[in-house]
């Protein structure tokens, strides 16, 4: 059962979400509309930004990207946790697990980093509207989004062999859906102090990073707006940021609410249930 120098577990057992036989095929088909949804809306954005002309622009780049995430996000999570509202023994491997968290990892951080990068485009495009093209040219765009890529990868890679270096010699029932932080630093059998701090240090990086940019993008963007004399023009410039405004919220909303707020043995179900929400339902909502 041996694996390297750091665990005695060779498999966990992901518990997910309690109940009745009944209740897990109605999770079975809650979760597969949802992802269904996730990866058809997608697909189909990154289908139609590719072959319409008209939609070659920064925002729609940004766009095709963050649709790119939202599909490698859920489908690290969806399709395991599918496959055991099916069976009675909820197996993942350690490596299975070690692969699932990393992706996680990255795709989280690279969806907040490319957010903040389409706030400071929406910031250009209203706010400095004659310098736009020139300002968010093709060669900025990439290297934004690959700058957004490179960094959730090096916080993936720390935070992942950070995590896992961590000793784990039983049991291995992970309460969750997926392997994630608090719980599987639950059955940890070493010190996590280490781990907490790396994790607290790269979060915290990230969203100082990210969260001042947004904020400041759009309390600019706002007073653009208020700014603009026409209802049909600050409608115009509003209805461009509106959608992205309220997905941003969501997601630091939920994000913030399971990893930066006391623990207790009575919020693990809810943990959970905030979990689906931002793995499977607020991606859905770029393309309503």
């Amino acid at each position: 059962m041996a694996h390297g120098n750091h665990t005695g577990v060779s498999v966990f057992i992901l518990l997910g979400f309690k109940g009745s036989r009944s209740l897990q095929a109605v999770l079975f088909v809650i979760f597969l509309l949802l992802y269904s949804m996730n990866l058809a809306g997608n697909l189909s954005m990154i289908s139609l930004i590719r072959t319409e002309t008209r939609l070659h622009t920064p925002m729609y780049f940004f766009l095709s990207n963050l649709s790119l995430i939202d599909i490698t996000y859920s489908s690290i999570i969806a399709p395991k946790a599918l496959v055991n509202f099916l069976t009675e023994r909820k197996v993942i491997s350690f490596a299975g697990c070690v692969t699932q968290f990393f992706f996680h990892a990255f795709s989280a951080n690279s969806e907040a980093l490319l957010l903040a990068v389409m706030a400071y485009d929406r910031f250009i495009a209203i706010c400095k509207p004659l310098m736009y093209m020139l300002i968010m040219s093709k060669k900025v765009c990439i290297q934004l989004v690959a700058a957004s890529y490179f960094s959730a990868s090096v916080y993936a890679i720390v935070h992942t062999g950070s995590l896992f270096s961590l000793s784990f010699c039983g049991p291995n029932l992970i309460d969750h859906f997926f392997c994630d932080i608090p719980p599987l630093q639950k059955l940890s059998c070493s010190d996590t102090h280490m781990g907490d701090t790396v994790h607290f240090l790269f979060t915290s990086i990230v969203a100082l990073s990210t969260i001042p940019v947004i904020l400041v993008s759009y309390i600019s963007i706002m007073v653009t707006i208020l700014r603009i004399r026409s209802n049909q023009g600050r409608r115009k410039a509003f209805s461009t940021c509106a959608s992205h405004l309220t997905t941003v919220s969501i997601m630091y909303g939920a994000l913030s609410f399971m990893y930066l707020r006391p623990t207790s043995s009575n919020s693990v179900e809810y943990d959970k249930v905030v979990s689906v929400f931002y793995t499977l339902v607020i991606p859905i909502g770029w393309f309503s």
